[in-house]
C-alpha cells in the first residue's frame, strides 16, 4: 500500500467514478484501475461496487476510508511542517461549522486569516452538530465548531458562551416586561428541531424537566423562525444566530439566564498542520474579541488558551 494508492482511493470516493478521478488527478483511467486493483489485492477484499453509473464503496471500503483519510491528513501535516521550515506558506484548512458560526463568525475570521496567509486555501463545510462530529472523526475537516452539549467523545476547547433567547410570535405577552421565565415557557407549544441540530435546546428542556408539546418539527434555523412567525409556537435560539436572522417575531431573554457554550474540536492536537494551528489561533483571538464586545472588561467566561 502506498500514499499514491490512498490518494487515488480518496479521489475515486469523492468523484464517484474512475474516469472522473482520473481527470482530477491528471492520470489515465487505466492507472486508476490498476492502483485500486493493487490496493484491493493488498487488503484482500473488494473496496468498490462497480456499476454503469459509477462506483460506490463496499461495506469494507467504508470501514477503512476514515483511516485512509487520517493517513492523508497526517501526510498533509508533515508536508506543511516541512514547508514552514523552508519558509514556504501553503496548504489547506478545512473547517466544519453549524449555521450561526458559519453566518456570523467565519466570514470575518477567514478574511482576516487570508490577509496574513494568502497562500492557504480555506474550505468551509456547513452542517449540524452530528455532521461536524462525523467530519472531525473521519478527517473531512481539520477543525470543527461544536457545542459542548453535542461533543460525544470528542474534546472541545470552549471559546464562547452564547445566551439562549426565546422567540415568540408578534404580540405575545409575557408576564414580566422585557423577559420570559423558564416556568412561563413550560406551558407553551414549541417549534423544535432534530436532536442532531438542537442539542443545546434539548439540554435546556432536560434541565427544567419539560415535557414538550411540539406543533411541528423542522431541520434548520430559518424554518424554525418561519414557523414561529406564522404562530405555530415558540422556540429557543442562541443570540449569535439572531444577530443575522431577523424574523417578524419578538425575542426575549430567559430568566434565569441560559447559555450554550461552544468551541472547536480537533481529532489530534499533536499533529496539526501549521496552517491549521494558525487558523485555530486566529479563531481564539476572534472569540476573545467577541467576548469583550458582549461582556465588556468584566468577562465571566475566560477559557484557557489551547493552541
Amino acid at each position: 500500500m502506498t500514499l499514491l494508492e490512498y490518494r487515488i482511493f480518496h479521489a475515486v470516493v469523492q468523484q464517484g467514478s474512475f474516469a472522473r478521478a482520473a481527470q482530477v488527478l491528471h492520470i489515465t483511467p487505466s492507472a486508476i484501475s490498476h492502483a485500486i486493483g493493487s490496493l484491493e489485492e493488498s487488503c484482500g477484499f473488494s473496496l468498490f461496487i462497480r456499476g454503469r453509473g459509477g462506483v460506490s464503496l463496499t461495506h469494507n471500503g467504508e470501514s477503512i476510508y476514515p483511516f485512509i483519510r487520517q493517513v492523508l491528513a497526517a501526510d498533509e501535516a508533515l508536508t506543511q511542517t516541512i514547508d514552514e521550515f523552508r519558509g514556504v506558506q501553503r496548504g489547506k484548512v478545512r473547517i466544519g461549522a453549524f449555521d450561526s458560526v458559519c453566518v456570523s463568525w467565519l466570514p470575518e475570521i477567514v478574511k482576516e486569516y487570508k490577509q496574513h496567509f494568502p497562500g492557504i486555501d480555506i474550505e468551509i463545510y456547513q452542517g449540524t452538530y452530528a455532521d461536524v462530529i462525523d467530519w472531525v472523526k473521519t478527517s473531512v475537516v481539520d477543525l470543527g465548531f461544536l457545542s459542548t452539549e453535542s461533543t460525544q467523545e470528542l474534546q472541545v476547547h470552549p471559546l464562547y458562551r452564547d445566551q439562549m433567547m426565546c422567540c415568540v410570535p408578534k404580540g405575545f405577552k409575557t408576564r414580566n416586561p422585557g423577559y420570559i421565565t423558564a416556568d412561563e415557557i413550560r406551558s407553551e407549544t414549541f417549534v423544535v428541531q432534530g436532536d442532531a441540530v438542537d442539542a443545546d435546546v434539548q439540554a435546556f428542556l432536560t434541565k427544567y424537566h419539560f415535557s414538550v408539546h411540539a406543533s411541528c418539527r423542522v431541520n434548520d434555523d430559518l424554518s424554525t423562525i418561519a414557523m414561529v412567525e406564522s404562530g405555530f409556537g415558540i422556540c429557543l435560539l442562541p443570540a449569535l444566530l439572531l444577530e443575522r436572522y431577523h424574523g417578524d417575531l419578538d425575542v426575549y431573554p430567559i430568566e434565569p439566564m441560559e447559555y450554550r457554550e461552544f468551541g472547536i474540536a480537533v481529532l489530534n492536537q499533536q499533529v496539526l498542520p501549521p496552517a491549521v494551528r494558525q487558523m485555530a489561533q486566529q479563531i481564539e483571538t476572534y472569540a476573545k474579541k467577541k467576548r469583550m464586545e458582549v461582556e465588556g472588561p468584566n468577562i465571566g467566561f475566560v477559557p484557557e488558551q489551547w493552541f
